[in-house]
């Protein structure tokens, strides 16, 4: 794969990703045992492209990955493959229906909730978000409107959180953190730009709509989206976890590579940590086959209905660029855009310690993929090898525009 596919890709990859602190750049080192062979299924899809994802998948655990859930579909087929261990002490094949930390991809589920309330006529997209939440966003931010927290075009800076090394936000893994407090500390900021003239993806936007969700309906933001959304799906086994640190449920152990005073690094297992910080932007807990579920009803739109469906696929104006880069804006309310394979791909990426995910298809549905991969460095900068092959394997190498 050549420097240029590489970057493209790992920008695509990291969509999602990068709101939350950027870990030191550590290498895992390989474990000492080998695990099962990759598992897999096929139906009706390309014997190439089924061989490459197997070659994607195969070989783990490895210094990178110690497991990977992987679910293509669409009409041109579908393939099923899981590959690696469930924990590095039993070393027991990957569990293929295994939960996991699906981190920024709860921003869809947020999105979509939003989207069915803006349809309701309980919330006006063109409204500002301090109309439905004077107490809490201060007249600095009073031009922000929803639109602009959907499509990460408000603003607003990120919350100030504690911690600043991997050792640091490790020990701090149990620790609270209520969204009315993240906001007012990223609102006590003065604004990062002027509302709708750049796009910073952050978590602080979806932090401050699950509020907006809270407050239009005067109900729990995770039981909204379980009333809208899990139940009407048969999502069984998606979840949000609250100050709950632990997955319920069958799962496969996450581990982050943490170095060490003799100057190597150790495997640690990061299955259990706290998710309040993530909350309406990046807490929820599902699976493959939910997820995979999920995406088909999405974009055939019978999550959304009728036009604010289309906010899900509309980016901003081309005058708005990224903050900091200048590039174009990738984000849409909910989802992010790439051309891959020569076809525009939408999707989402999620990254929680122990696991990178990711939920991803073309409009028509022709191709969709859904992964969890156990990285071991999953909020890292650089791209986790297997979910890159995963995803050159399932769409094609990605291309500008």
């Amino acid at each position: 794969m050549n420097t240029r596919t590489r970057t493209l890709l790992a920008t695509a990859l990291i969509l999602g990703i990068a709101s939350g602190p950027a870990t030191p750049a550590v290498a895992a080192p390989a474990p000492a045992h080998r695990g099962p062979s990759a598992g897999t299924a096929s139906h009706g899809i390309p014997a190439a492209d089924a061989a490459a994802l197997r070659a994607a998948v195969s070989g783990l655990p490895d210094e990178d990955a110690t497991a990977a859930l992987v679910r293509v579909g669409g009409t041109g087929g579908s393939w099923h493959g899981s590959s690696g261990v469930h924990d590095l002490v039993s070393n027991r094949p990957a569990d293929p229906r295994g939960r996991f930390r699906a981190g920024s991809v709860t921003k869809v589920f947020t999105a979509a909730t939003a989207l069915q309330l803006a349809s309701e006529g309980r919330l006006d997209l063109d409204r500002a978000a301090r109309h439905y939440l004077p107490d809490l966003i201060p007249a600095a931010y009073g031009g922000v409107t929803v639109r602009q927290l959907l499509n990460h075009t408000s603003g607003l800076p990120a919350a100030l959180m504690p911690g600043d090394t991997l050792e640091e936000w490790y020990a701090g893994r149990f620790d609270p953190h209520a969204p009315r407090d993240m906001v007012a500390s990223a609102t006590a900021r003065r604004p990062e730009f002027a509302p709708g003239t750049s796009q910073h993806y952050l978590n602080i936007n979806y932090t401050v709509l699950g509020l907006l969700i809270e407050r239009v309906t005067g109900d729990a933001y995770a039981h909204q989206v379980g009333l809208r959304i899990l139940r009407p799906l048969g999502l069984r086994s998606t979840s949000f976890p609250g100050a709950d640190p632990r997955i319920h449920g069958p799962h496969n152990h996450g581990y982050q590579a943490f170095p060490t005073p003799a100057g190597d690094t150790e495997l640690r297992d990061v299955s259990v940590w706290g998710a309040t910080d993530g909350w309406a932007a990046g807490d929820v807990i599902s699976t493959t086959a939910d997820l995979e579920r999920f995406t088909v009803a999405l974009f055939r739109g019978q999550v959304v209905r009728g036009p604010l469906l289309e906010e899900m696929f509309t980016l901003p104006d081309s005058s708005v660029r990224t903050y900091g880069t200048g590039g174009p804006a990738q984000f849409s309310a909910g989802l992010g855009a790439m051309t891959l394979g020569g076809r525009q791909v939408w999707g989402k990426t999620g990254g929680r310690w122990g696991y990178n995910s990711v939920l991803a298809a073309t409009r028509d549905l022709s191709r969709t993929l859904v992964y969890s991969v156990n990285s071991t460095d999953a909020k890292g900068q650089d791209v986790n090898r297997t979910a890159m092959g995963v995803v050159v394997a399932a769409f094609g190498a990605p291309s500008a525009g």
